[in-house]
């Protein structure tokens, strides 16, 4: 479906898909979104022992936790038909990398330099990448009856206000095309400044995705700022303790990063949390059944057509219910105590640091490859 096609506001059924562009209507799908984020919050993910084993795992992961797909490649997710959808610099380089999208990029940098006329270069770069990120918003929110996940660069992740700026211009650009904000998360990196961008960014009604978070303190951090969802790392926290303990094996239910996202879905039940926990970055089934009942999970196309094609009962192992009988100590976070647990654990603050480098660096090619187009 072209971009073109998606720019028609008279359109009955873009509107009908798409919601009111203020957010204000009663039956929209940004607002079935939104309660369904908050029920899930509320536990009702964990309501049930299991799902019945007469359906695929997906199925019967889906009637336990909300699925969201993890890819900018929305022709890959289709069939899947998950609820929300995520996408990183990474997830939108391998798409633009892809000849099959070649119109959808060439469009945004074409918008881009029609908005930046008079402008330098660089300038219309920037244009260019926020345009991109928002074209394939766009193309997911055609698919997906929910929220689209855009991240804002990563170069942004140690300034409040710059993050701020950058996600009010990708919330302007959603709104030109039809989109309320009510169906965009921006996703802000689990820094302190990330999350003071989250805050304010809250009291203006956009709504963020606290990402690359790899510890409580940091989820407990957003928590408290009012952040609508953390996705924790499963499988880049298992990819740390492998290489420093390389002779283990770890089963599902010691996995360290289901036991992390655990943790945090335990923490934030307990004390009535209403930020989602979405964990994210699975490195196989196993670890995505082991966390069955959690708000939401994002999976990439590989292993939803994994879950797709398996069988056997699948049972909640995360519930509120379960939360609450639990022995937990309140953590209270100001600046120097989060900084200062965050230092405290190594894991956490080597994955943080990485993944910031690792998504400036895609960024950096995405920047490339428009700069390849511009001259």
């Amino acid at each position: 479906m072209s971009l073109a096609s998606q720019e028609m506001p008279n359109s009955k059924t873009t509107q009908k898909r798409r919601g009111s562009t203020d957010g204000s209507g009663a039956h929209g799908p940004a607002q079935k979104a939104q309660r369904t984020a908050e029920k899930s919050a509320a536990g009702s993910s964990g309501s049930s022992s299991n799902a019945g084993s007469s359906s695929s795992a997906l199925q019967q992961l889906a009637r336990l936790s909300t699925i969201v797909a993890d890819s900018a490649d929305f022709e890959a997710i289709k069939e899947f038909s998950p609820t929300d959808a995520t996408t990183n610099p990474t997830l939108v380089l391998q798409a633009v990398s892809n000849s099959k999208y070649k119109n959808l990029f060439q469009k945004a940098i074409n918008e881009a330099q029609e908005a930046s006329k008079g402008k330098d270069l660089e300038a219309t770069v920037e244009e260019a990448v926020d345009r991109v990120l928002v074209g394939f918003g766009m193309e997911l929110l055609e698919i997906i009856p929910g929220l689209v996940s855009t991240e804002i660069p990563a170069e942004l992740s140690f300034d409040t206000e710059g993050s701020v700026a950058r996600a009010r211009r990708i919330i302007e650009l959603y709104k030109s095309k039809g989109i309320s904000k009510d169906r965009i998360l921006i996703k802000v990196a689990a820094t302190w400044e990330g999350i003071q961008a989250a805050k304010q960014l809250k009291e203006e009604g956009i709504n963020c995705n606290i990402t690359l978070l790899f510890s409580l303190c940091q989820a407990v951090a957003a928590s408290e700022a009012g952040a609508f969802l953390v996705s924790p790392f499963v499988g880049r926290i298992l990819d740390w303790h492998k290489k420093a303990n390389p002779e283990k094996d770890f089963a599902a239910a010691e996995d360290p990063g289901v036991k992390s996202v655990s943790q945090i879905y335990n923490y934030f039940k307990h004390f009535a949390s209403k930020t989602v926990v979405m964990a994210a970055s699975f490195r196989n089934t196993d670890e995505i059944l082991q966390l069955a009942g959690c708000d939401k999970l994002t999976i990439s196309p590989k292993l939803l057509q994994q879950l797709q094609q398996m069988g056997g009962e699948v049972s909640a192992k995360l519930s509120v219910q379960s939360a609450k009988k639990q022995q937990i100590a309140k953590l209270h976070l100001d600046e120097k105590t989060f900084r200062w647990m965050l230092n405290e654990d190594a894991m956490a603050t080597e994955k943080l640091a990485e993944g910031i480098r690792n998504f400036a660096a895609d960024m950096n090619k995405l920047k490339d490859l428009i700069r390849q187009q511009l001259q």
